[in-house]
């Protein structure tokens, strides 16, 4: 496992499949080789100091390291984004809401943007409301 350090990535990583959790979000990619997978932590200044942030950011490094061994897909990119949450939620509800995220970004799911209120979500083609 390696980190990722280039703005670039972190920004393809963004476009990809996303997976939130109470703690964190979970964004990957697939990068088209089959290099070591690659790990981003990102914690925006929403949260809360400088020392707040290296506080949520220096515990999800700690959660990845114990739980990502044999989880993580070579060839793929992955960015853990740190809510405020993450400052006082239990250490096994981090490691459970990671390796869960991690289960959806494997399937592929993604999530769906709200519309504004008002306005109906529009329904992919081909697929039926019953």
């Amino acid at each position: 496992m390696q980190r990722m350090t280039q703005r670039s990535d972190f920004l393809a990583a963004a476009a990809g499949a996303k997976a939130p959790a109470a703690a964190l979000v979970l964004q990957a990619r697939e990068r088209g080789d089959r290099g070591p997978p690659r790990i981003g932590f990102t914690v925006t200044k929403k949260v809360g100091t400088a020392v707040e942030r290296n506080r949520v950011r220096r515990r999800l490094r700690e959660v990845v390291r114990l739980s990502a061994a044999g989880r993580l897909h070579s060839g793929k990119d992955y960015v853990v984004v740190g809510k405020r949450a993450a400052l006082d939620a239990p250490f096994d509800r981090l490691i459970n809401d990671f390796v869960g995220a991690l289960a959806r970004v494997h399937r592929g799911r993604r999530v769906q943007k709200q519309a504004p209120p008002g306005q109906p979500i529009a329904m992919p083609a081909g697929s039926e409301s019953s």
